[in-house]
């Protein structure tokens, strides 16, 4: 089972990139935003690798994060996403903005994957809703915001709080922005803060 390659980048395809190691070209299907980030041909490359073993053929699925190979496996625990769609979701969103919109039940921001609809998106949410947390915790991610997401999914974040992230999507920023900053403002600013006080650093985290 590979879980892992390090090598040089051979060339690029639509949905793959062929990275030789040793001398030796592994194909390797990737999520559009992974493929982005990785550098030209020649160049040194790490990838976190799932492995598919079927009885017609072995499929290796790379990624730029263990975060983000993490989330493939878990949009492949819901019925009716297979491979093909896990990556389009990550293609559309970064896993801390998945997070964030599964934590919030925004089936919305999902429902802009290509192939998932609304209903589909719904299923997304509902499922992977109590793994969103403790994903974001357990593998580098911060549970404050964690914390933030659940609470205001859940609708039991303090009016101070959810006011300010709300005033913060009122201006145009995502939800996913929105509640990172405010996250982020909630440390700096200490408990029991006022909404104008935490709209104000939030604003200032967004600028920077």
């Amino acid at each position: 089972m590979i879980g892992k390659l390090k090598g040089r980048i051979d060339s690029y395809g639509p949905d793959w990139v062929i990275v030789d190691v040793g001398g030796v070209g592994y194909v390797v299907h990737c999520s559009t935003q992974t493929l982005q980030a990785l550098p030209s041909p020649g160049e040194a490359a790490t990838l976190s690798i799932e492995t598919y073993v079927r009885e017609d053929q072995i499929r290796l699925f790379g990624f730029s994060s263990d975060v983000e190979r993490e989330w493939f496996r878990l949009l492949n625990s819901v019925q009716g996403v297979g491979t093909r769609m896990a990556l389009g979701v990550l293609g559309t969103l970064r896993p801390a903005d998945l997070s964030s919109a599964i934590a919030l039940q925004d089936k919305a921001m999902i429902a802009r994957s290509p192939g998932v609809g609304p209903k589909l998106a719904g299923r997304i949410c509902s499922e992977l809703k109590d793994k969103a947390p403790a994903l974001g915790s357990g593998i580098g991610g911060d549970p404050s915001l964690s914390r933030l997401q659940s609470d205001l999914g859940d609708q039991v974040a303090p009016q101070p709080i959810a006011d300010a992230v709300s005033a913060l999507v009122n201006l145009g920023y995502a939800q996913a922005q929105a509640s990172a900053a405010i996250a982020k403002a909630m440390r700096d600013a200490g408990e029991g803060a006022e909404t104008a006080k935490l709209i104000r650093l939030g604003l200032k985290e967004l600028s920077q």
